[in-house]
């Protein structure tokens, strides 16, 4: 390879480990021609599988700053799947191919700038995929909002009763509240009691009619008299 392919391929390597969410490394020895395109089919638009060489590849993962996470595992025939969708789908397709070809082997990768062991990408592949998680929530949130709308329906009917009661209340309770209680009203033994101790009006303005008349008789009597 001329030293203008090697800086390209170089190149082309960095920007991949730089821009896709995951890159998943393999042992290919034992694969055919054939076969390694049906992986690449298998794999859809989910990743790309290329095979490349070591030295170039560690060139590569130095530049992009993931040399310590899989510097260790580009030994042996090497072929990188680099992940541009979900990669749960693309760990389920690894899988999948692996089961059916067992000369594939997952040495190992790195999802999300996080080192992963071919046991741990194995069990990604158990995950629900993106899309299904994705309608999972659109479901919870949608019973969420439908449970919301239905309280905010019964909203004005509950409002409606509380006000009523509390009308129903205030009408109960207003005939006590204006009655006289027992110890402002008078007994009735202490009513005619009361009656006769106070004078009238007229019993007073006739006793002092009296008493300015004898007083003007005498007045007018002749003291020589008698």
């Amino acid at each position: 390879m001329a030293n203008a392919e090697k800086v390209a391929a170089v190149a082309e390597l960095t920007e991949r480990f730089q821009t896709s969410s995951g890159a998943v490394l393999a042992n290919y020895r034992g694969l055919t021609v054939a076969q390694l395109a049906e992986l690449r089919r298998a794999l859809g638009e989910q990743a790309t599988f290329s095979v490349v060489k070591n030295t170039l590849t560690k060139i590569a993962a130095t530049e992009a700053g993931v040399a310590d996470q899989i510097g260790d595992l580009l030994t042996g025939p090497s072929a990188i799947a680099f992940v541009n969708g979900d990669v749960v789908e693309a760990a389920k397709g690894l899988r999948e191919f692996a089961r059916a070809n067992p000369a594939l082997e997952v040495k190992g990768g790195i999802i999300d700038g996080r080192s992963m062991t071919p046991a741990e990408i194995d069990r990604l592949a158990d995950l629900e995929s993106r899309d299904v998680l994705l309608a999972m929530l659109a479901g919870a949130m949608k019973a969420s909002m439908a449970g919301a709308a239905a309280v905010m329906a019964a909203l004005p009917t509950q409002m409606a009763r509380l006000a009523g009661a509390l009308e129903a209340k205030r009408a109960a309770e207003a005939p006590a509240s204006e009655a006289p209680t027992a110890a402002e009203a008078p007994t009735a033994a202490e009513a005619p009691a009361a009656e006769a101790a106070a004078p009238t009006e007229t019993e007073d303005s006739q006793t002092n009619e009296d008493a300015a008349a004898d007083v003007a008789v005498q007045a007018t009597e002749d003291p020589t008299e008698g």
